[in-house]
């Protein structure tokens, strides 16, 4: 049975992690056969399938986020008012209000810190709303987490919606990263990720300083920030055992590394850590990324973050683990075309309730 399936997302294109993970799950759909539409505020997409019809909404608000993001909301239900669609599944990947399937991207909003102040905030107050009219709604009947993490932070938070949670849907891996040659000088690690403090940089500065104490040769790779922004983490360290890149493009990145140090403090999934992983990299992660419910020794190892610490003597013994490692690093096998058939099936069981 072909499905028929509206998803709904403020940018549309390969513009950012989930709005990728849109781009390819809807590419992927249409490969398969499937119907789609997608609803966005923007089509950003420099090309995609003709058979995807693309329907701009536009938007009253900008800023701020949450304004914005509740203007986008009300053009939605709107759209589905004036139009409706009593034959599809709506998969919302967004804070919205009339979504059959729900994708979480990222950690809940209550995940927060709580303060003493938050009941006057708008801010807040509104963020709250739209996160429980996305999980609590009558009409919504799945809810899909990227990762294992998620499921377990919206279990715990929301234990009444628990019901509705579903297998976590992984995103894919392009095939391009399979094919990357390495060239690497043996004892190079790597960092790579823009928002360098929530992922870490300044953690594995410390790994890294103290693993040259026992492998002198060891030379740090760091890609995807501004050298601008993070010279100072290297202050007095040696000429010639670091590498400041700023952006590249990751499959050559990874040609040029040995393993992928990520000792994210919070990451929702971590799709750095499954494109190292098809490019043949063992990997060296924190228990904070949703990926590490996917490593075990075939990939690499996990190990627990404390960054209050400065003992981080478990990191450096792993990084070493992994340098000199023997066995060929095993794939996980993440395609964008096994999420799809997931996605598949799901509106199948969905599909005749409409």
């Amino acid at each position: 049975m072909q499905t028929t399936s509206h998803h709904i997302v403020r940018r549309y294109g390969p513009v950012g992690g989930m709005e990728r993970y849109v781009y390819q799950l809807t590419h992927a759909l249409v490969q398969k056969g499937q119907q789609v539409s997608v609803l966005c505020e923007k089509n950003e997409a420099v090309e995609y399938n003709p058979l995807i019809i693309v329907v701009e909404l536009g938007n009253a608000y900008h800023k701020p986020r949450w304004r914005a993001q509740w203007g986008f909301c009300q053009r939605v239900s709107q759209y589905f008012e004036q139009n409706p669609q009593p034959e599809s599944v709506i998969h919302s990947h967004e804070r919205t209000a009339v979504h059959h399937v729900t994708t979480f991207h990222g950690p809940p909003f209550l995940q927060r810190k709580r303060r003493l102040l938050d009941i006057t905030s708008p801010r807040i107050r509104m963020w709250t709303q739209l996160e429980e009219q996305e999980l609590f709604n009558e009409q919504v009947k799945a809810i899909l987490p990227n990762a294992p993490l998620i499921a377990s932070q919206l279990r715990t938070l929301y234990p009444t919606i628990a019901h509705k949670l579903r297998s976590p849907a992984y995103p894919g891996v392009d095939v391009s990263f399979s094919r990357v040659q390495r060239r690497s000088s043996g004892l190079a690690i790597g960092f790579l990720g823009r928002e360098w403090k929530r992922k870490g940089l300044d953690i594995a500065c410390r790994i890294i300083s103290q693993l040259r104490e026992q492998i002198p040769g060891v030379h740090f790779m760091v890609a995807g920030c501004d050298p601008d922004n993070i010279r100072h983490l290297f202050d007095g360290w040696p000429t010639g055992s670091y590498t400041l890149m700023g952006w590249s493009e990751p499959q050559y990145f990874f040609e040029i590394i040995d393993v992928l140090l990520h000792p994210a403090r919070a990451e929702p999934f971590g799709m750095v850590i499954a494109e190292a992983n098809a490019a043949g990299l063992p990997v060296v992660i924190s228990d904070q990324c949703g990926a590490a419910a996917l490593i075990g020794d075939e990939q690499g190892s996990i190990c627990r973050l404390d960054s209050g610490s400065a003992n981080v003597e478990h990191w450096v013994q792993a990084c070493r683990q992994q340098l000199y490692r023997n066995k060929v690093v095993t794939s996980l096998n993440l395609s964008w075309e096994t999420l799809a058939e997931q996605h598949i099936d799901l509106y199948r069981e969905l599909q005749p309730i409409y």
